[in-house]
């Protein structure tokens, strides 16, 4: 089944690397009491979510946040050190949080799982974004082909919040 609008997120656990070392953060801790713009890419470092996705997040992060919203975050089926490494990478360190969705468990329980095995990423997450109010889903964007990042991009995102 595939998470909806109006439909609660499941709870899991993410990995995240900080500068105090991995930490793991839950979707209570997360979502409970708050507003937050959660986006989801097939790979960390893959060319579509480094040069258009993720970019355009981190650049209008200040926009997004001065609607209401209380964190971003981006998620992928990468083990914590790649997502640790794209952060720094890419600038987003501080900015949003970069959770790792290591045995894609979060990914699978949303119903976002893709199987990209002919390209040799195997199972990631279709890319998508949502705004999540208190840990319900508000607004769902999921792109037809993982290589697109139109209807989840961050524009997409502040014409919705």
């Amino acid at each position: 089944m595939t998470i909806s609008v109006g439909d609660k997120l499941p709870a899991a656990t993410f990995k995240e690397k900080t500068a105090d070392g991995p930490v793991e953060i839950s979707t209570e801790q997360l979502f409970a009491g708050k507003k937050v713009v959660l986006f989801a890419v097939p790979g960390a470092f893959t060319p579509t979510c480094s040069l258009n996705h993720l970019p355009g997040y981190l650049e209008n992060r200040d926009a997004i946040l001065a609607r209401g919203i209380d964190d971003i975050a981006v998620v992928a089926v990468n083990d914590l050190h790649v997502m640790g490494a794209w952060a720094t990478a890419s600038g987003g360190i501080g900015k949003i949080h970069f959770l790792s969705d290591w045995n894609a468990a979060f990914t699978k329980a949303l119903g976002m799982d893709i199987d990209l095995s002919a390209g040799t990423l195997g199972l990631r997450s279709k890319r998508y974004s949502m705004l999540v109010e208190d840990g319900v889903v508000k607004t769902l964007n999921v792109e037809e082909s993982p290589g697109q990042a139109t209807v989840s991009a961050a524009a997409a995102m502040l014409e919705q919040i």
